[in-house]
Parts: C-alpha cells; sequence; structure tokens
C-alpha cells in the first residue's frame, strides 16, 4: 500500500482530492503514509482517527490527512475546515469518506481498498 502511495503521489500537482473507502485494515493509512512521504515529507504519518485532520507541510504540496470515522455529522467536517482544506490547492485525503459522500466533491478519485485472500486490493471507482 505505501508503494501504491509513493507512486500515485509522484504524479499529483496540487489540488487533486483523494476519498479512501474501505474497512477496518484494508491499508487506507498504509497508502497514506507512503503518499505523503513520496511527496517529500519526512518525518512520521499517522492515522488521524483521534485527531481528525493532521497537515503534513513539508513537502512538495500540503497534504491535508483526515479521518471521517468518528465524525457524526457532515457539520463537524465543516467546522474542522474541510472548505478551506479543498480550497488550498493542496492534496485532500480522506479516509472514511463514504460516510459524507454528500462533501466530496464529484471530481475526487475515489479509492476503494478490501482485503481479498489475505491480501489487500485497490480499484479506483469511474
Amino acid at each position: 500500500m505505501e508503494a501504491l502511495g509513493h507512486e500515485i503521489a509522484s504524479g499529483l500537482a496540487g489540488g487533486e482530492i483523494l476519498a479512501l473507502v474501505g474497512g477496518l485494515g484494508a491499508g487506507k493509512t498504509r497508502f497514506a503514509k507512503g503518499l505523503v512521504a513520496g511527496l517529500g515529507h519526512a518525518g512520521e504519518v499517522t492515522s488521524p482517527t483521534f485527531a481528525l485532520v493532521h497537515e503534513y507541510r513539508e513537502g512538495r504540496l500540503p497534504v491535508f490527512h483526515l479521518d471521517f470515522y468518528r465524525l457524526q455529522a457532515a457539520e463537524e467536517l465543516v467546522g474542522i475546515g474541510w472548505d478551506e482544506m479543498l480550497a488550498e490547492g493542496g492534496v485532500v485525503v480522506a479516509e472514511w469518506a463514504d460516510r459524507f459522500p454528500e462533501l466530496v466533491p464529484a471530481e475526487a478519485r475515489v479509492l476503494e481498498f478490501k482485503v481479498v485472500d489475505g491480501g489487500r486490493v485497490v480499484r479506483e471507482r469511474g
């Protein structure tokens, strides 16, 4: 998953929204770690499950890594600066994005993560 994230990072120019969906342990955070590292951030990348959002500004592009899992209402997401993050022109990576699909812009790339036969599979929804 980290290698895939690193690979996708090389093609990002800014303004992208990556909506990650899939169950627990499917590789969403591992993917995000690789993506953030691929954009040049050398520090630790951790799950934003409890913090809700982590910002990484040390690389080629700013990255906003969010986790919608613990949010109860779309208003909470708006309250933590969702609109501002989308407008900044960096890369927005949202785990559990399917919890609030009404807030995910139509141009977002939706990546679906699954555990299949003990391995992890990612497909992009078209």
